[in-house]
């Protein structure tokens, strides 16, 4: 028995799900009027992926976007529903019959799902209008959903700091959970309008004429470094197979630019007064150093890349002396190359990922064409966004924040007493491995339920599965869980490479 799967090419992974295109597609083409169909992950706006889906109807067939998207509910979980459908006359197609991906249009803004209702008051005039921004839709209406608009986690950040900014008010994260429709998120900004507290101040670039000091996030991590050198555990590895003609000497020159661009990629750390501090360098020629492989092998090639790869991200860091960023091409073939960027923990985090590869692309094709990167002014650096942290958070303001966690923390157990067939060490290691789960899709539908009849992110909901999981098996009614989160509350900082990452 044969069976065809399709291409393993065209699995994706969004939002930490992975999606096989090809099950969407066959959604689609299984409903009545549908000839053609094809589903693609687009990213339009830097940072924003979305699926979006093309169908093209039977003759004589009239096909109605919501009527597919409502079809499509009906057989597939939330998170494989495309956020937008495009209906064409036909798919365009390359000289040789294939589809022609890069030719299909850019879908239009996703509208209102509960029909048009225009804000009532200035703030939600004020709200819809940051809304249409970040969600990138043309109007939001009072009675608008921020979640059915195409909203998640990562844009409800953005949301939170531009409010922080329009509005003067400080609301959490979790607001927009409890108030996704914007009527509702509006009267409580009222609320915390009239209840306004001291707020933190702005936040604006600094003299550097003196000592510069570390962010709270970054003096862990370089007291971590004090106890622990010469480790890798916090070494933030890439690595990205390039296919085509590729300009070295260009590619060289783009780090050189993205370098001078971001002062934390060009940080070290010195002690001064028994106090660490940073020491930002002037803009460096960024050594690009490329490894031919080429004359290899297929085989011991794409093993050499491997072990090269591996090597690379186990390499450490010397914080004091630098860089804490590198790169290294591996040549495979005249037109196959993979380019390898590691940075240390302390000078980037999840989120500057996507800046560095996004910036990277734009100025490579800057350098290699002369033309200009249309790559926006930072209106500050990551030690503006240090001292200011340090400048604020301290006496009352600080007295305060330690103060909450305390209280959440008082009483927690120090250790979690899991039943293991090992001892616990008396020294950590950083040996591990990951063990992948698959849910049926019954249960993954049935979890996707409870969370729009809760208002909780998928996210949420496993979490609690597994803290209560964690109870079970040590007994414990206090199970303290860790999680990372972008801590990118302010608008000025979202362009920024840096360590911006919090831990709940």
């Amino acid at each position: 028995t044969l069976e065809y799967l399709g291409r393993t090419d065209f699995q994706v992974k969004l939002r930490g799900f992975r999606i096989e295109l090809g099950e969407i597609e066959a959604a689609l083409t299984a409903q009545p009027g549908v000839r053609q169909a094809l589903v693609l992950v687009r990213e339009d706006r830097p940072g924003d992926k979305r699926l979006v889906a093309y169908a093209v109807p039977a003759p004589g067939v009239s096909l109605e976007a919501e009527t597919l998207r409502a079809a499509l509910k009906q057989r597939l979980p939330e998170h494989m529903v495309p956020s937008a459908f495009v209906v064409l006359d036909a798919l365009p197609l390359t000289p040789n019959g294939k589809v022609d991906r890069k030719a299909l249009p850019v879908p239009e803004a996703p509208a209102s799902t509960s029909g048009f209702t225009a804000p009532r008051t200035p703030t939600e005039e004020l709200l819809a209008g940051l809304w249409a921004q970040v969600l990138g839709v043309e109007q939001v209406g009072a009675d608008d959903h921020f979640f059915e608009l195409g909203g998640h986690s990562l844009l409800a950040t953005q949301v939170i700091s531009r409010i922080r900014s329009t509005f003067g008010v400080e609301l959490p994260l979790r607001a927009l959970f409890e108030a996704p429709v914007l009527s509702s998120l509006a009267r409580r900004i009222d609320t915390a309008v009239h209840a306004r507290t001291v707020q933190a101040p702005p936040l604006v670039p600094v003299p550097r004429t003196g000592a510069l000091p570390l962010s709270f996030a970054q003096q862990r991590l370089w007291v971590i470094d004090q106890l622990e050198p010469g480790g890798a555990a916090y070494n933030i590895p890439t690595a990205l197979r390039l296919r085509g003609p590729l300009d070295v000497a260009a590619m060289e020159r783009a780090f050189t630019a993205l370098v001078e661009r971001h002062e934390s990629l060009r940080t070290t750390f010195a002690v001064q007064d028994g106090e660490p501090v940073q020491v930002i360098h002037a803009p460096p020629r960024f050594p690009l150093a490329v490894v031919d492989l080429s004359t290899l092998p297929p085989a011991e090639c794409e093993a050499e890349a491997r072990r090269l790869v591996s090597r690379e991200a186990q390499r450490p860091f010397d914080l004091a002396n630098g860089p804490v960023f590198r790169a290294l091409l591996l040549r495979l073939g005249e037109q196959d190359h993979v380019l390898l960027g590691t940075m240390h923990h302390i000078v980037s985090d999840g989120w500057s990922m996507g800046v560095l590869v996004r910036e990277l692309a734009a100025l490579y094709a800057s350098q290699a064409t002369g033309q200009d990167s249309h790559l926006p002014a930072l209106p500050i650096q990551y030690a503006d966004f240090a001292a200011w942290q340090r400048a604020w958070l301290r006496g009352e303001a600080l007295e305060r924040q330690l103060g909450y966690w305390r209280q959440q923390l008082s009483g927690a157990a120090p250790v979690l007493e899991l039943p293991t067939d090992k001892p616990r060490p008396a020294v950590q290691s950083h040996r591990g491995a990951w063990q992948p789960v698959l849910l049926s899709k019954p249960l993954t539908e049935a979890l996707l339920a409870l969370c729009r009849r809760e208002g909780l992110t998928p996210f949420m909901a496993l979490l609690a599965a597994w803290q209560v999981l964690l109870a079970r098996y040590s007994g414990q009614d206090d199970v303290s869980v860790g999680s990372p989160i972008a801590g990118r509350t302010r608008q000025e900082t979202e362009g920024l490479i840096g360590f911006f990452v919090n831990t709940l």
